[in-house]
């Protein structure tokens, strides 16, 4: 076997590690993101304003965190940051139904939990962006976003359809206890890698003040047309979608009537249009290009959030699983086009910046849209909340449009 050979069997094994860590990690986040709402409604009575400011808390390390990671990741073993990540958060998830054994569970340990966890994934994502073309070869990055969009739509697929059964026979709280052992499964998958990682770079630039390599970041989005429009798309739809899933596991269990058995089933099928968004991110790019294809997929995705609202008890909630199903799918194809193309574009040495620069910002808005989401329909409904997230769900795609992907065929890479 050739050098070149042995190159390409360790990077296809390692990517399988990856993939299956990772995979396994995310069903147990979809089953957490049932779990923890579900704790906070069936367990502690939480209602709609409690339920929102749980969702923002996950979501509010990015405001906080966002910025200053990137450098610090881009100064430390990512690897090593990803490991740690994945140790501390199983301990965190664990300590919920520790504390509920022991009759002690607050909604306060809730809220920490919840933050602490979102501050790990801060870290984690950061690590993991920069990480990933270290393992996988430029050409071939399209390829392994795509699969790993795919895998984390499967896995949240099967997670939540564990959820609701498991809610319903062991209580909401044993789902973040299987959460915490896939956090577990992720840490081995990292440590069996067998590829080194690149030393984190170093040099006069990368070791300037944190405010210096921050503002490089953000200069870097700036200047260039297409990170700006990716990341102003970004915080603009996750806005729109929070404010809606703040809400969501709130609308099916107290407006539709869903019993908790069918709740995650339910979520799981919306998690089918992951699967299929990752499928056809790489075919719809090859036939319209990938800026154009890009811009298709979210504005033929949007204006099915407004089946969400729609949806009544019974069989009537059919139209929020198609309308979840669809948006999933606008979500993951989108996904595979604006990973890649950062990882490709950027240079090794402002990538952890720039990722964490645009994640931050794009993340920014989600604690917005939960505070949002529960504001609304504490004095209107959760249906309101939904219909507010749909239009500006559909907002944000045509402002996609008008910008430059909306003139130009594909995404240029220098």
């Amino acid at each position: 076997m050739s050098a070149e050979q042995a190159q390409l069997a360790r990077e296809k094994m390692d990517f399988r590690l990856l993939l299956a860590g990772r995979t396994v990690s995310a069903a147990g986040s979809a089953v957490t993101a049932v779990a923890l709402p579900l704790v906070a409604v069936v367990d502690l009575g939480a209602g709609p304003l409690e339920v929102g400011l749980l969702a923002a808390a996950v979501w509010l390390p990015w405001l906080l965190l966002g910025l200053p990671a990137g450098v610090w990741v881009g100064r430390w073993p990512r690897r090593g940051v990803m490991v740690g990540c994945d140790l501390a958060t199983a301990a965190l998830l664990a300590s919920v139904p520790v504390a509920g054994w022991c009759g002690v569970l607050t909604s306060w340990q809730l809220a920490a939990v919840a933050l602490l966890a979102g501050a790990g994934g801060v870290f984690f994502q950061a690590a993991f962006q920069a990480h990933l073309p270290e393992l996988v070869a430029a050409e071939r990055l399209a390829s392994a976003n795509a699969r790993l969009q795919g895998s984390t739509s499967l896995a949240q697929l099967v997670g939540p359809a564990l959820a609701g059964p498991a809610a319903q026979a062991f209580g909401a709280r044993s789902g973040l206890l299987a959460d915490a052992l896939t956090f577990l499964c992720s840490a081995l998958s990292l440590l069996l890698l067998r590829t080194r990682p690149a030393a984190p770079p170093g040099g006069r630039e990368e070791d300037g003040p944190l405010r210096t390599r921050i503002g490089a970041g953000f200069r870097h989005i700036l200047r260039d047309p297409y990170l700006r429009a990716i990341t102003a798309y970004g915080a603009a739809a996750n806005l729109a979608l929070t404010v809606g899933q703040s809400v969501l596991v709130l609308y099916l269990v107290r407006e539709l009537r869903v019993e908790e058995g069918l709740l995650g089933p339910l979520t799981a099928l919306s998690a089918l249009g992951g699967a299929a968004g990752a499928a056809l991110a790489g075919p719809v790019g090859r036939r319209w290009g990938s800026a154009r294809g890009a811009v298709l997929v979210q504005l033929a995705a949007a204006p099915f959030a407004a089946l969400v609202p729609l949806a009544r008890p019974g069989a009537g909630v059919a139209p929020a699983v198609l309308g979840s199903g669809v948006l999933v799918a606008g979500v993951v194809a989108g996904n595979v086009v604006f990973v890649t193309f950062r990882q490709r574009r950027l240079p090794a040495t402002l990538l952890p910046q720039v990722v964490t620069s645009a994640m931050a910002l794009n993340h920014a808005t989600l604690p917005l849209g939960a505070l949002l989401g529960g504001a609304v329909a504490a004095a209107a409904g959760p249906r309101a909340a939904l219909w507010l997230s749909a239009a500006l769900l559909l907002g944000a795609a045509v402002r996609l449009r008008l910008g430059p992907f909306g003139r130009t065929r594909d995404l240029p890479l220098d």
